[in-house]
């Protein structure tokens, strides 16, 4: 059974941080790419930043290039999303997918989601 599980959400202050984690089970993580997606209520789904398991390219929305970081630990099947310099307009539930390949399209499979809260 494919399971991704997201953590680590919670409640900052601007310009805080945090990390989040999804721990991948049930699939062969090296052939898969994973990525970290959001929605805010009232907006579109954004694809934040995505790693290619296989050669750890990495990645990133412009809105979030320079602050947030997406790592992986091969050995724990799970890729960290390390978030600084937060801002309100961050605040959303976070989810990571798999996808089989080099892509990260939120085709193959998903996670709950991890609320994220940015205080002003």
């Amino acid at each position: 059974e494919v399971q991704l599980q997201a953590s680590g959400g919670g409640l900052v202050q601007a310009g805080g941080s945090l990390r989040l984690s999804c721990a991948a089970s049930g699939f062969t993580f090296a052939d898969y790419a994973i990525g970290w997606f959001r929605q805010a209520p009232g907006k579109e789904h954004e694809g934040v930043s995505c790693i290619i398991i296989n050669d750890s390219s990495t990645y990133y929305a412009g809105s979030v290039k320079g602050r947030f970081t997406i790592s992986s630990d091969n050995a724990k099947n799970t890729v960290y999303l390390e978030m600084n310099s937060l801002q309100p307009e961050d605040t959303a539930v976070y989810y990571c997918s798999a996808d089989y390949g080099i892509y990260c399209r939120g085709y193959d499979y998903w996670g709950q989601g991890t609320q994220v809260t940015v205080s002003s």
